[in-house]
């Protein structure tokens, strides 16, 4: 019994002792490893081995297991991102893509609706005056007319009448002409009036006994007018033709102006 102890063999105050001292040791090495999670404020995933978790790992071939990286490489280097993570994941896609098709889709209807080219209507008025001459020595009846042209804009932009051409005709001959440069310009979806006076000249003996024939109570001359109106908008131009067909008393010396009146064709 007084024999000495095996070296193998400890007392429970000895293991108690040992176990102490080993302990901190595998804190310090794990603890070494977190602290090389951010280096220099650099995001980075590599991260030395050391201690016991060196078993299972192998260094990074860019930084050699040091957790550190060159700065001149900082934008050579690509950062590989996990197929889950959230970042890669889209946020809201269909809801901005149906947002702008909605958005795009809703301003080239609206150009296309209010910048389609629409019609621009020419409608004679009629006879606003006139006034009207006799020379005996050659049956000539000398007759001046001033007419009235309407113009609507069924555009929802403006157009400019820039010039209007105008002949009349009496039994197919064209007895006066005018050509007139105006610049009116007609509001979206507004009217607008061009008077325009022409100077005729008939050379007819029938028409001419007719107006001067006093046993006759009725004096009027059927005259064919043919016109064309030139207007501009949007960089385009366009010419607008139109015809009437007026009576004209040449019995009498003058034909007062009467009220402005819109006739419906």
């Amino acid at each position: 019994m007084g024999g000495k102890l095996s070296p193998f063999w400890k007392t429970p105050d000895q293991k108690e002792s040992e176990g102490k001292l080993i302990l901190p040791r595998q804190l310090d090495a794990e603890d070494e490893i977190a602290n090389y999670a951010s280096i220099n404020d650099s995001a980075t995933s590599c991260a030395p081995c050391a201690g016991i978790a060196r078993q299972s790992c192998v260094n990074c071939p860019t930084c050699q297991g040091t957790g550190r990286i060159p700065r001149e490489q900082e934008k050579q280097l690509v950062a590989l991102i996990p197929y889950g993570d959230q970042r890669l994941k889209p946020r809201r896609t269909k809801l901005y893509v149906g947002l702008a098709v909605t958005i795009c889709l809703l301003t080239t209807s609206l150009s296309i609706f209010f910048l389609f080219p629409r019609s621009v209507t020419v409608l004679p008025a009629g006879l606003n005056a006139s006034s009207v001459g006799f020379n005996a020595t050659t049956a000539s009846i000398c007759l001046n007319m001033t007419n009235m042209l309407n113009i609507t804009n069924n555009n929802f932009y403006l157009v400019t009448v820039v010039q209007l051409d105008v002949e009349v005709l009496h039994q197919s001959l064209v007895v006066g002409k005018t050509t007139m440069k105006t610049l009116l310009n007609v509001s979206p979806l507004q009217s607008g009036q061009i008077y325009y006076t022409v100077a005729s000249r008939i050379l007819d003996d029938n028409t001419y006994n007719i107006c001067t024939w006093t046993k006759v109570k009725v004096h009027n001359v059927l005259l064919h007018i043919q016109g064309t109106l030139t207007c501009t908008y949007l960089c385009h131009s366009e010419q607008l033709a139109f015809e009437d067909y007026q009576y004209v008393d040449c019995r009498g010396n003058a034909t007062l102006p009467h009220p402005l009146y819109h006739r419906v064709s």
